[in-house]
């Protein structure tokens, strides 16, 4: 079992996970790989470090490997997609932060979690994402172009709203008069998108959801569309440039530059253990965001 294992922070949850993980890997004899920069930190925060030292390192994945174990959370999670792009790794999160909608796994199933991915104990959900390609080419979009929750243009150093000139299939539909705009997968629909009012939409949902930012329109609304559409947009406004960002990648763009967004044309696979499900989650979402106002 060749396993790939990612994370960005450290905690004292992350501390008690790592050691958690690689104890087990280390009991079941699995052939254990760490990003490199997450192998340095835990090797500088650790206590333990030196029960690992037989794990390797990587910096980028091949299809060699079973899958990815994400430690942290959802961000985590989407920058973690960076390293499995196309190739087909199942990726699984464990939660050191709050409870996310990705990384699921709590700090006291991990042994269960991988062992049932061992014994074969758990399903594929599999995730569209977005696609983008600019006019004029912008390096920084080009060498990273896809996102699993959204892609946004957003305005940049000023409090003036921008214009998103919007078309779906070559087809006007309108300019957002906004400080943005966010086009959304099922998978992002519980991200940023929920946060402007657009709708939570279930991941095997075949459809993308376009959610203006503070829309000055008072007549503006999120809106649901197919996967299949072709989405252009267009931003002006009274500063020179604007930015887009690509779930937590960000880039700068000048104004007029014209963006092409669509279904790519692969998917990311996510790891469900059984006794777990997307409504379900849903449901402690929902309860935990209560708890937090009481």
């Amino acid at each position: 079992m060749k396993v790939a294992v990612f994370g960005r922070f450290y905690n004292k949850t992350t501390t008690d996970s790592v050691e958690r993980l690689f104890d087990y890997l280390l009991k079941k004899d699995a052939d254990a790989y760490i990003e490199s920069e997450f192998f340095h930190l835990i090797k500088k925060e650790s206590p333990n470090f030196d029960a690992y030292k037989s794990f390797k390192t990587f910096d980028t994945l091949d299809k060699s490997f079973d899958f990815l174990v994400s430690v942290g959370g959802d961000g985590t999670i989407l920058r973690a997609i960076t390293f499995v792009k196309d190739i087909d790794i199942p990726i699984i999160g464990i939660n050191t932060g709050r409870l996310g909608f990705l990384a699921t796994i709590q700090v006291n199933e991990i042994e269960n979690a991988i062992q049932n991915i061992i014994d074969g104990k758990y399903k594929i959900s599999e995730r569209s994402l977005l696609s983008i390609e600019t006019s004029p080419e912008n390096e920084d979009v080009k060498s990273l172009n896809f996102a699993l929750n959204e892609i946004a243009v957003s305005r940049k150093n000023t409090t003036s709203m921008i214009t998103v000139e919007t078309h779906l299939n070559g087809e006007y539909l309108t300019s957002y008069w906004s400080d943005g705009l966010i086009v959304s997968t099922p998978t992002g629909s519980t991200g940023y998108s929920l946060s402007c009012g657009g709708p939570v939409i279930t991941p095997d949902t075949n459809s993308f959801v376009l959610a203006p930012i503070a829309p000055h329109n008072l007549s503006a609304r999120p809106l649901i569309i197919p996967d299949s559409t072709e989405i252009q947009l267009r931003v002006e406004g009274r500063e020179e440039s604007h930015l887009i960002s690509l779930d937590s990648r960000i880039a700068t763009l000048e104004n007029g530059t014209i963006i092409k967004i669509k279904k790519a044309d692969f998917k990311i696979k996510m790891i469900d253990l059984l006794n777990e499900s997307f409504l379900d989650t849903l449901r402690k979402k929902l309860l935990w965001g209560e708890d937090k106002r009481n």
